[in-house]
């Protein structure tokens, strides 16, 4: 990939990382029968014999988790691009992401010319409970584990704190010069999947999810009655981003929105017969007008939700064309901790669509057709026909929707055209926008407690005054701003802006002013202030 193509997309590639990287869904049924004991029973083949006699045999050393890894990677790659191994050691921060909770302390913290900074900590977390605060800086974990001038990486950092099975940890942080000793006793953090949630303006109300999590379901029931109590009677839902996770989730938010029994999605697969999710409860949102925002990050169960949406006429999708997921995983345990996703099954939509695009040419080509939207100019400019030669099918108010490689919008918003330039991707890279944020609320946090809300902090406040901070910290790793654009100029201002509100509200912060420039947001608001109709 030349450095044009990477540059282009990089905008994409850290969107992909962040969400579809992730996970990109799985099985929605967590009780499958026999699972635990799968491979207990697998006969022994010369698969196991070859693997044996290179362990005891072979000239040199070789990793034993390594090796497993590549045979059956080696293996997987010639199924599905979804069925995926994992290790022992990458399973249980996945399987976190999918409880929607770990047992930690609950801090966020950076690197800064390596002195471990805390930045964030958790509400009533227990490190909040134990006097930590942000801008505390950790010299020691446990008295004899140095993480501050020690050249440690971030997540090595992290799993001494989280630890492993003690429940207290004990951190010597400094203060305005002081030292600390802070005793800690972990507990449950959460990972939120509802980043946030608010009203766009009034009667209209907008909820972004992550991923679908154990906890989805419910933390999407508690805003949307918030909102309720707000009196909205429209709903923009935000799935940009959302590369998957439990399908069960999806399809409880979706009995929300949608009547009667009326069917959500169908699994069904060469030795999985066709099982229905069918709507089981009288919704709370059944009847006012929805938007459903989805782009190329938009995956698996995210697909599922809006697909089922789609067909029943029941939303209308904005955005552009989602990743095109349509295989189901099941989990099943490994005996040395590790596991196996395994695609058991394909999900069709309630019209019988399977939204999964073609993986026959291999990994690579499958892996690289999000960034060919990038350089065919569909994300730009939407696209021709070309992805539409998949069976077409007709909801009941009669539009034609179609199978084969994603949810198509009924309204196409363009992406960012912008190409960054080399220093622009120099501050990605360093996180300098970021560390420059926390700068800034360190120095002036007295009076950035004068703003008491996102909006009014969204209206009131000039990003540029951060960017002397942001010039500063670039200058210092070399990185040359003076060639950059009036559109990059503005677009480090809008970010700075939104990682400040972060720092002071966490995500609905980031979010609540990010979105006060967005696009697509606008073009959601825009549709509903139309006369109403599900369809444009």
């Amino acid at each position: 990939m030349g450095s044009k193509k990477l540059q282009i997309a990089l905008p994409l590639i850290i969107a992909i990382a962040m969400a579809a990287g992730m996970f990109i869904g799985y099985k929605l049924r967590e009780k499958t029968s026999g699972a635990a004991i799968f491979f207990q029973n697998a006969p022994s083949s010369n698969i196991g014999e070859v693997v044996n006699l290179i362990k005891s045999k072979y000239v040199d050393p070789i990793e034993e988790d390594s090796l497993q890894a590549l045979v059956i990677n080696d293996v997987l790659k010639h199924l599905d691009p979804h069925s995926v191994f994992i290790p022992a050691k990458e399973l249980q921060s996945l399987n976190e992401e999918l409880k929607g909770n770990f047992k930690g302390i609950g801090i966020e913290f950076q690197l800064i010319n390596d002195t471990t900074h805390i930045i964030s900590v958790l509400k009533d977390g227990p490190g909040f409970k134990a006097g930590l605060q942000v801008g505390d800086r950790i010299l020691f974990i446990d008295d004899t584990i140095k993480v501050s001038g020690a050249q440690k990486k971030a997540d090595v950092i992290r799993t001494y704190i989280r630890g492993s099975k003690q429940n207290e940890v004990k951190l010597t942080v400094e203060r305005s010069g002081t030292k600390k000793v802070i005793s800690i006793v972990r507990g449950s953090i959460p990972l939120p999947s509802v980043d946030a949630a608010y009203l766009l303006k009034p009667g209209v109300g907008y909820i972004k999810i992550n991923k679908f999590s154990e906890t989805t379901y419910e933390e999407f029931m508690q805003q949307l009655e918030i909102l309720l109590a707000k009196k909205m009677d429209q709903l923009v839902l935000d799935l940009r981003g959302n590369g998957g996770g439990l399908m069960s989730e999806a399809v409880d938010i979706a009995d929300e929105f949608l009547s009667n029994d009326k069917l959500v999605v169908y699994t069904e697969g060469n030795k999985s017969p066709r099982y229905e999710y069918r709507c089981k409860r009288d919704g709370l949102f059944e009847s006012g007008r929805l938007v459903v925002l989805i782009d190329e990050t938009s995956a698996s169960a995210s697909e599922v939700l809006s697909g089922a949406l789609q067909d029943w006429d029941r939303a209308t999708i904005i955005g552009r064309r989602s990743f095109g997921k349509g295989l189901v995983q099941q989990q099943y345990p490994l005996s040395d901790g590790g596991g196996l996703r395994l695609t058991i099954a394909r999900y069709y939509t309630p019209l019988g669509r399977n939204i999964q695009k073609p993986y026959g040419k291999g990994a690579n080509p499958y892996e690289e057709e999000v960034l060919e939207r990038v350089h065919s100019g569909e994300i730009y400019h939407g696209s021709d026909s070309s992805y539409k030669k998949g069976k077409a099918y007709k909801t009941p108010k009669g539009r034609l929707v179609y199978g084969g490689g994603g949810i198509v919008p009924d309204v196409f918003v363009a992406a960012d055209s912008l190409v960054p330039s080399e220093p622009l991707m120099q501050l990605y890279r360093t996180n300098i926008i970021s560390l420059s944020a926390y700068r800034y609320y360190m120095q002036y946090q007295k009076q950035l407690d004068a703003y008491k809300t996102p909006a009014a902090f969204a209206k009131s406040f000039n990003g540029a005054d951060g960017y002397p901070y942001v010039l500063v910290a670039a200058t210092l790793e070399n990185i040359n701003l003076n060639s950059i654009s009036d559109a990059e100029y503005n677009l480090i201002n809008e970010r700075f802006k939104a990682l400040l509100a972060r720092q002071i509200w966490r995500n609905e912060g980031f979010y609540e002013v990010l979105n006060s420039k967005d696009n697509t947001i606008k073009t959601a608001l825009q549709f509903l202030d139309k006369p109403d109709s599900t369809i444009p």
